[in-house]
């Protein structure tokens, strides 16, 4: 067994209560991060909590040209699908097509089932979860803007293969990530903890 770590609990305690979703309006575009950094990102994903170390994490990571397929692709699959409801919106049509361009890289969030595991679903979407987590704070850490979006195509299920998936797993949607355009930090709102606690003493 190791020695325990020291750790700097204000600087826990900092990050935590810190971290906050900037969306694209507050992204720099036409400069992205280095690969290395979003590393470290992915690094720090990988070490979420994890029921019988399934590490059900999967993630696909856009940059460059990469980040126009993605915009390519979505897009696209969004106007089939329109033409077999009937309804297609143009406001998201293009916002599919051009909002990946505006970040520096796009990560596809995928929950991979291991079905020999015999794991309730639930634990390994929360898995995943903590693992973006661990990524929403190591970005915040960084000072750089990011958030978790679960808009299309994460609930159509003819996506999945395009990003790795087979039919038992699940996209969880898509961390958008950039260097912020602006030096300010976004102020955090929460209402008080004790509104949300129990305690059973006796």
């Amino acid at each position: 067994m190791n020695n325990k770590p020291v750790f700097n609990i204000e600087e826990v305690n900092k990050i935590i209560r810190h971290r906050r979703s900037q969306f694209v309006a507050q992204f720099k575009e036409n400069d992205p991060i280095e690969d290395s950094i979003i590393k470290e990102l992915l690094e720090n994903a990988n070490w979420a909590p994890t029921h019988k170390l399934t590490q059900p994490w999967h993630y696909m990571v856009f940059s460059g040209e990469g980040l126009k397929k993605l915009a390519d692709y979505q897009s696209n699959l969004y106007k089939e699908r329109s033409e077999k409801t009937g309804v297609f919106k143009e406001a998201v049509y293009t916002k599919l097509k051009e909002n990946p361009l505006k970040a520096s890289h796009v990560i596809a969030i995928g929950m991979k089932r291991d079905l020999r595991a015999n794991l309730p679903e639930m634990e390994e979407i929360a898995a995943v979860a903590m693992s973006v987590q661990n990524m929403y704070l190591t970005a915040s850490a960084r000072g750089l803007a990011a958030y978790w979006s679960t808009g299309a195509p994460t609930f159509w299920p003819e996506a999945k293969p395009f990003f790795g998936l087979g039919e038992e797993d699940m996209l969880m949607g898509f961390f958008f990530i950039a260097k912020p355009v602006s030096d300010g930090w976004p102020e955090g709102k929460r209402t008080p903890i004790s509104d949300k606690v129990t305690w059973v003493k006796e």
